[in-house]
């Protein structure tokens, strides 16, 4: 008797809980990040980032209490001063449709050069002029690295003590891809561990010692992490709770297009966005 044949149209469930189903049924998947999805992503993701372009330290105790106590020092001229995106090397960990986006917006901010890497080239990179290396080579060289991969067995942890040690002492993390995941169980669906791209650990580490400037995140583990967390702690890191999709018309698509999938794999007709 073969598999029982599902429809699966998710907004939620990462990569690796959906190979677990494949394993138990003939799984007909439609995407987990719909066009809608990708463009508010972008959308949102310079009102995030301008912050860690602009690449101050404190920006988010500091600088933005005294902003709003009338604290401001005059006598020290270089107390705002930061990073820049022009003429720097930004590099991204993950070419794919956001990546891509990514790539064609950076052309505005006239950066030196432009470095990603993943599986392999891909033939769309030589649209944005984007070389592809090693993964060592991208850290060496950045002074932005933008995380944009999944989060599968390859990247769990892609971002630990030894990947920072690689990093330029001015480097700037942004981390849009994935902070919490769940390994779900199929029979209970209930929560059995959670892997991350980022160890934390290593990372407020580096944001102490200094071996990086700043780190900027709209992902992190747990969601939301809690009150006494380092991360929360430190003038060099800006979190956001996860903001990518958080607009009210996009997550109308996103659930308007999940059923419209289920609805078109009941009917037998061809799914609106299959994976």
């Amino acid at each position: 008797m073969g598999k029982k044949k599902v429809l699966i149209s998710h907004c939620e469930i990462p990569q690796p809980a959906l190979d677990l189903l494949k394993e138990k049924y003939e799984c007909i998947i439609c995407p987990e990040l719909p066009a809608p999805t990708r463009q508010q992503v972008l959308d949102r993701l310079p009102g995030v980032d301008a912050i860690f372009w602009w690449g101050k330290g404190s920006l988010d105790k500091e600088f933005l209490d005294k902003a709003g106590d009338n604290q401001w020092d005059i006598a020290r001229p270089q107390w705002l001063l930061g990073q820049q995106l022009k003429d720097s090397v930004v590099g991204i960990v993950g070419l794919g449709g956001i990546g891509q986006a990514i790539s064609k917006r950076l052309r505005a901010f006239e950066i030196s050069k432009l470095l990603y890497t993943g599986h392999k080239p891909k033939p769309e990179a030589t649209t944005y002029s984007a070389e592809f290396v090693s993964l060592d080579t991208l850290l060496r060289e950045s002074d932005y690295v933008l995380i944009a991969c999944p989060l599968n067995s390859e990247t769990r942890s892609m971002f630990n003590e030894g990947a920072f040690s690689k990093m330029k002492p001015n480097s700037i993390l942004v981390n849009i891809s994935r902070g919490e995941f769940f390994m779900y169980d199929l029979n209970s669906f209930r929560d059995e561990n959670e892997e991350e791209v980022v160890d934390q650990s290593a990372l407020v580490k580096a944001l102490e010692t200094g071996q990086i400037f700043a780190a900027g995140l709209d992902v992190m583990y747990p969601e939301p992490l809690p009150p006494d967390h380092k991360l929360l702690s430190l003038n060099n890191c800006v979190i956001v709770p996860h903001l990518g999709s958080a607009t009210l018309k996009t997550r109308t698509d996103m659930a308007m297009l999940t059923a419209r999938n289920i609805i078109a794999g009941l009917e037998g007709t061809p799914l609106p966005a299959p994976l």
